[in-house]
């Protein structure tokens, strides 16, 4: 008979990588993949019932971005924000976004401004309340509370500097 417990029980992806010490992160990065899946296909079933079916997890992230505060924002500020190393990705998002009427931009000296179009502005309240009623409402339901999300939210940006601090030196190997 194997011990069950708590402690000797690995959920991995990859066994290879739980291997001595540090096994723990190696459980933790297995539920982030399956988060980001989950979370990506919530956002593009959120997004068709809003009635925007076309749109992909990263379009749906820069039409939120876009619209958020309402100001105008550049390639460059999107990309910091969401931490997207390639900008080509982006661009192309941002293509398709003005394409489907849901942004505009406008040329500034060298630097294009992109804002939502009051479409997209319409698309982003209608994704509001599909989320208002169909995940806040069963999350209330959970043990989460919104000061243990706000813990867990500051967690995890904490632990994206230490990937991007390993990534820094990875590519200088």
């Amino acid at each position: 008979m194997t011990d069950s417990s708590p402690d000797t029980r690995r959920i991995v992806s990859s066994r290879h990588l739980a291997e001595g010490e540090g096994w723990e992160l190696s459980e933790l990065e297995f539920g982030l993949i399956i988060v980001y899946n989950a979370f990506s296909r919530w956002m593009t079933r959120c997004m068709a019932a809003a009635g925007q079916a076309d749109l992909g997890p990263l379009d749906i992230l820069i039409l939120h971005n876009v619209n958020h505060r309402g100001r105008d924002k550049r390639l460059t500020d999107i990309c910091f924000l969401l931490n997207i190393e390639d900008s080509h990705t982006v661009n192309y998002a941002l293509r398709k976004l003005l394409k489907a009427g849901l942004l505009t931009s406008e040329k500034r000296g060298k630097e294009v401004f992109y804002r939502t179009s009051p479409e997209g502005v319409e698309l982003c309240d209608a994704y509001r309340k599909v989320r208002q009623q169909c995940l806040l409402e069963g999350l209330s339901a959970t043990d989460l509370s919104g000061p243990d999300l706000r813990d867990l939210a500051r967690d995890l940006r904490a632990l994206s500097g230490h990937y991007d601090q390993a990534s820094r030196a990875a590519a200088s190997l």
